[in-house]
């Protein structure tokens, strides 16, 4: 199961990562959040709390950090049996700007359990990265 979004941010990566990676101001920008519990720095785990479920968290740990180019984080349940992968990708655009990437795959064993409790996170996913887009381009 597969959800992505992409959209092109007229500002540079290094400018884009810094809006990125401030969880303390999700919730000024990206529609669906509530807030966000911890920081974006490699190794480090971070919750996710969402306006879909906002009593729950969706936690999540940094797997890899490649600033500013690539994030990535990882969930789930223990031994694989349910995982997701978060996966935010900054590329630097001839015109000094940054086509901004972000999906997630879910699977493991219990995926067919869980399937039909996941909605359509495309258009979620949208109004992150036009979030994003819109603070980086008002920051930079």
């Amino acid at each position: 199961m597969h959800f992505k979004a992409q959209v092109k941010i007229d500002a540079a990566p290094a400018d884009v990562w810094t809006v990125l990676v401030d969880t303390s101001k999700y919730s000024e920008w990206d529609p669906n959040m509530v807030r966000v519990e911890g920081s974006l720095n490699l190794g480090e785990k971070v919750s996710f709390y969402t306006k879909l479920s906002p009593e729950r968290a969706f936690p999540a740990k940094v797997t890899l950090v490649d600033q500013p180019n690539k994030m990535v984080l990882n969930g789930g349940m223990p031994l694989g049996l349910f995982k997701s992968e978060r996966t935010h990708t900054l590329t630097a655009t001839e015109d000094g700007g940054t086509l901004f990437t972000t999906e997630e795959e879910f699977g493991g064993l219990l995926l067919p359990l869980f399937k039909g409790q996941i909605p359509d996170l495309n258009p979620i996913f949208q109004e992150f990265s036009d979030g994003l887009k819109s603070r980086s381009e008002a920051s930079a």
